[in-house]
């Protein structure tokens, strides 16, 4: 996935001088995850840009560089250290194109590494992206595989509007394949997998421990379902509610907190349109209300197969308690 998300900065700044690439550490280092290794020998120091340590200056520049017609691509190196940037993202960013009545264009990604799994210190494995998605006037994806790195970025750099954009640390170093052309639009939901009794729905990190919840469970003889979201906002309803339909339960799997995040909004709107169909609540699975903990014990903290299945089990089952 690295190795993807690489060759998408490369070939959009080959096909456009406009692009560049700011962010700490992203220069001769390469990125803390390597990420942008080779770009700077390749594309030179005026359009991969080492910035201080100052996430803030990271993006009210490249609002000014995008505001002169350039398309900034930042990488805030942890997904915890971009609160600095918070006021320029969501006061500024996210409202220039509104508050110019159209008049004004701000195409800027902004690249954070999110999620845990890498035993790494606090303020490093986070998973704020509900922050993001909330915020009227920013589009937020967040790949799963190799392929959809390739190609959500090179279709985030080409979009007129800012888009957050959500890298699942601990699967940097999965390997897979990437086709040439992409085969979806930037805000459309993936079917990973087709199932009949219950659909999984994930995105990011969680892609992989959804597939793996889904194989277990056929091995008990249910036929389970993986959508992956790609793209938090706006949701692709339209295939969320293809799926629920067809199933009548659905379960959602993230990282972050199931109080108020991703997992709340997609269980509405399904339960909104599609509530005659569901033959269960929508249930959510995520990380527990707790600030994030120390790597010893984040396996206890985040989602693994055993609390999906659960879930699964009880969206199976719904009903049956008092019988």
């Amino acid at each position: 996935m690295g190795a993807a998300l690489r060759a998408a900065l490369h070939d959009a700044m080959a096909d456009d001088p406009r692009v560049l690439v700011t962010g700490e550490d992203v220069g001769a280092l390469g990125g803390v995850f390597r990420v942008t290794d080779g770009l700077h020998a390749t594309f030179g120091d005026r359009r991969v840009v080492d910035t201080p340590l100052a996430e803030s200056g990271i993006v009210g520049t490249a609002i000014g560089l995008a505001l002169r017609g350039y398309r900034p691509v930042c990488e805030i190196q942890f997904d915890g250290f971009v609160y600095p940037a918070f006021d320029q993202i969501v006061s500024q960013l996210a409202k220039l194109r509104a508050r110019s009545a159209g008049r004004l264009s701000v195409p800027i990604v902004i690249r954070i590494p999110f999620g845990g799994g890498i035993g790494a210190v606090e303020h490093h494995s986070e998973s704020n992206e509900a922050y993001f998605a909330h915020t009227a006037g920013l589009r937020v994806v967040a790949c799963a595989d190799a392929h959809d790195a390739y190609h959500l970025l090179r279709q985030a750099i080409a979009h007129k509007d800012p888009v957050i954009f959500f890298e699942p640390k601990r699967r940097y170093w999965t390997k897979g394949e990437v086709l040439t052309e992409p085969d979806l639009p930037l805000d459309r939901a993936r079917v990973r997998r087709p199932g009949d009794d219950c659909t999984l729905v994930a995105y990011g990190p969680s892609v992989v421990t959804a597939l793996a919840a889904a194989d277990a469970a056929q091995e008990d003889g249910w036929s389970v379902g993986v959508i992956d979201l790609r793209s938090l906002s706006p949701l692709d309803v339209t295939t969320l509610a293809e799926q629920a339909r067809h199933t009548g339960r659905m379960v959602v799997v993230h990282e972050a907190t199931t109080f108020v995040g991703v997992g709340a909004e997609v269980a509405a709107a399904v339960t909104e349109v599609c509530f005659a169909h569901l033959r269960a609540p929508v249930l959510r699975v995520g990380g527990y209300h707790l600030p994030y903990p120390p790597a010893r014990v984040e396996d206890e903290f985040l989602p693994d197969v055993d609390r999906v299945l659960a879930a699964v089990d009880r969206a199976l089952h719904h009903g049956e308690e008092g019988r």
